[in-house]
């Protein structure tokens, strides 16, 4: 499915957040969503998902404008990921991850065949099988964060909206998730702080800064030193880890102190001298 925004704005007690952006997100393509803190990630995604109507612009999926379009219209096709979900219940796992389903039947059906295999499939395919029956108060946050996301493919929508999904997960989660994404047929916009991972996994980046998108296009064209120096402060290029993959190297925040000089180490100072051994008297012989 292809999702477009169309000179999207949205402000919040009169203060822009997102400004005017025009961005296109490709059927499979796999999108990084980059730029620091207050960028306006959050809102544009919340934008795209139709959980926040903008003040001005269009969002569209596959060509069509989907201002008045219903909550369940919308999660047939698009399934988001909170950065931070705080769902607080005494369900288990599976019926957690069984809420994907919700947009497929209606309020007076329970899950039917279709649906557990749906449901089990995203537990194994996120690792989580074996806690389907847990508490998802007994669940660490990484696990949580996991759960949410085989939620969302347990929606089985045609394009997946993340907001930082790496937080709380560790870095075999991390990498797993992110092969996950890039690799799934879907169409998948994540926003993410870790250039690196963004860079190794992501087709196409799209880097906001004061809610303006400023670059979109590949990661080399995108991660370059000047706009890592213009948007996020730091000295850093984009080059390549020893296994040949994408890596951001960070030198350091823009403005700091240069690391002064080492001092080259004091000389050992000069023995003592030895007195020379008086000579015995000729009386004493």
């Amino acid at each position: 499915m292809r999702i477009t925004a169309e000179a999207l704005s949205w402000s919040v007690a009169g203060n822009p957040v997102v400004r005017g952006v025009d961005a296109d997100i490709a059927p499979g393509e796999t999108v990084g969503l980059l730029g620091p803190n207050g960028s306006g990630k959050s809102s544009l995604l919340r934008c795209l998902a139709g959980l926040r109507p903008p003040g001005a612009g269009t969002v569209r999926y596959d060509g069509e404008s989907v201002r008045g379009w219903g909550a369940r219209r919308i999660a047939c096709r698009v399934a988001f990921v909170e950065q931070d979900a705080g769902t607080d219940s005494d369900l288990r796992v599976a019926d957690v991850v069984g809420l994907g389903r919700t947009p497929f039947r209606d309020r007076w059906r329970g899950p039917d065949a279709t649906d557990r295999a749906v449901v089990a499939a995203a537990l194994e395919r996120l690792g989580l099988s074996a806690l389907a029956d847990r508490s998802w108060k007994a669940l660490s946050g990484g696990e949580r964060q996991r759960a949410h996301i085989a939620r969302a493919l347990a929606q089985q929508p045609y394009a997946l909206l993340l907001d930082e999904p790496t937080n709380h997960l560790d870095v075999r989660h991390q990498l797993e998730l992110m092969e996950l994404l890039s690799g799934t047929s879907r169409t998948v916009l994540v926003a993410l702080h870790d250039l690196s991972l963004a860079a190794r996994y992501c087709d196409r980046l799209l880097l906001l800064h004061h809610g303006r998108l400023v670059a979109s296009g590949p990661p080399a064209a995108v991660l370059t030193a000047e706009r890592l120096a213009e948007v996020f402060e730091v000295d850093a290029e984009l080059t390549t880890d020893a296994l040949g993959h994408p890596a951001v190297v960070y030198r350091g925040p823009l403005g700091a102190p240069a690391p002064a000089p080492a001092l080259a180490p004091a000389p050992d100072p000069a023995p003592a001298p030895v007195p020379a051994e008086a000579p015995t008297p000729l009386s004493a012989q």
